[in-house]
């Protein structure tokens, strides 16, 4: 066991550490995370909406209740539909500003007028006026990397002409409102004269929408990441780096993001459509059923170390409980410790595997409802995998099972660690009376 966690530790600390240290600091990758986290609130609240717009009964249904809220929807539909038309069903727009706001922070440029420019060059490619209207169809998941591109590219190009002093000069007595806004003038003409032709050309060329474009370029990956395999990776990495001490979820989950959002928005689609649901990898998935209780899938692991004869489990135990109910296990992962404990490692990794599978195999095969709503992350297990999934109480029974499976993938390891600390407390208490 020891040489096998001296070559484990050499390649995390050597190889994988050091990329993702890079990585997860790099500001291009932190102003997207950053951006996809400032558009959050309006996503949940957004997806709520679209729950309430589908009842969880049947349309035959006789119960007093469910038909006041089926009469209520077909006669409110559309007015209960605004509120997700206006998040959800433009969610790249809220993508797109928040990222290049936070570029532009990092770069100690006014966030707000790259925010602004961004919105701009974003609607100029993805919603061209059509008469009177202007189209919404690329704004939701569809424009998601599109809205990313446009966003990095605008707030970079911005930061460009700053850096080489290319604008229109004002005298220092014009207030700082006016030359700020004085300072987009360039580059919105820069947009002009760049990504206005390049979708001019698209649309007359291809008959297609930039963001058209880009979703056909990425389909393949998308269909790539909506895959058991793509799932265990994303797992496996997120927990060899929480091994090493590195936030894996904030690592792996930033690059998803993306992903996720995308299959969300095919998935809410497809129920506005009364199509079928088709999508499985989103992140109430991972939350809820993956890694119920926090990465590692650890509340099994707190429901053992309640129960333990260590004091020092037990209290770590105590202290993780509620926490863990809402998917917070900072404090089993660094009080165990877990990190960089070889005999937690294996049941660390195994689990979250193990649930991903378990919980994947149960979608697919219909025995819970796909995902179709988001919930905070911090919902208790069984309430969010209830919630994102449109009230679908057999995902509460999946989450109860996947607890029972990680507690039983934690037990035999436990006992091991348990053992050593109580060999360890015992000397501890003797030392102590012999003084």
């Amino acid at each position: 066991m020891s040489a096998f966690s001296e070559a484990l530790f050499g390649v995390i600390e050597n190889k994988i550490s050091p990329i993702a240290a890079r990585l997860s600091s790099q500001r291009h990758v932190v102003a997207i995370k950053d951006g996809f986290i400032s558009s959050m609130p309006f996503l949940i609240v957004g997806s709520f909406m679209l729950l309430f717009a589908h009842p969880p009964f049947s349309a035959d249904s006789e119960w007093a209740f469910a038909r006041w809220w089926l009469d209520m929807v077909a006669r409110y539909s559309e007015q209960i539909m605004m509120p997700y038309n206006m998040t959800m069903g433009v969610m790249a727009v809220y993508i797109a500003a928040g990222i290049s706001y936070n570029l532009a922070q990092s770069y100690k440029m006014n966030g707000f007028m790259a925010a602004c420019l961004s919105l701009m060059s974003f609607l100029l490619v993805a919603s061209p006026q059509v008469g009177k209207s202007l189209p919404v169809g690329s704004l939701g998941g569809e424009g998601i990397f599109t809205a990313i591109l446009v966003a990095l590219y605008t707030t970079e190009l911005m930061h460009f002409l700053q850096k080489h002093n290319i604008g229109i000069k004002l005298p220092e007595q014009v207030p700082p409102k006016i030359r700020q806004s004085f300072d987009l003038l360039i580059p919105i003409l820069a947009i002009f004269l760049t990504l206005f032709p390049l979708s001019l050309w698209m649309q007359s060329e291809f008959n297609m929408l930039i963001p058209q474009a880009i979703m056909a370029i990425f389909a393949p990956i998308i269909s790539a990441s909506d895959s058991l395999p793509a799932v265990l990776i994303a797992v496996l990495l997120c927990h060899l780096l929480w091994f090493a001490g590195i936030h894996g979820a904030v690592i792996v989950g930033g690059i998803l993001q993306a992903f996720w959002l995308t299959n969300l928005g095919i998935n809410q689609q497809a129920l506005n459509a009364g199509e079928p649901i088709t999508q499985i990898f989103i992140e109430p998935f991972w939350q809820f059923f993956i890694v119920v209780g926090g990465s590692g899938a650890t509340m099994g692991l707190v429901l053992l170390y309640l129960r333990s004869r260590s004091v020092h489990l037990r209290s770590i135990g105590k202290l993780g409980l509620i926490p863990g109910m809402f998917n917070i296990n900072e404090p089993i992962i660094f009080g165990s410790p877990i990190v960089m404990n070889p005999l937690l490692f294996i049941p660390f990794i195994t689990a979250p595997l193990v649930n991903a599978i378990i919980a994947w195999t149960a979608t697919r095969t219909d025995l819970v409802n796909h995902v179709v709503s988001l919930a905070p992350w911090t919902t208790p297990g069984p309430i969010g995998a209830a919630w994102s999934t449109g009230w679908d109480f057999r995902a509460i029974i999946l989450v109860l099972v996947l607890i029972g499976v990680s507690t039983l993938i934690y037990y035999p390891f436990f006992k091991m660690y348990e053992r050593q600390l109580l060999e360890q407390e015992a000397e501890s208490l003797e030392t102590v009376e012999s003084k």
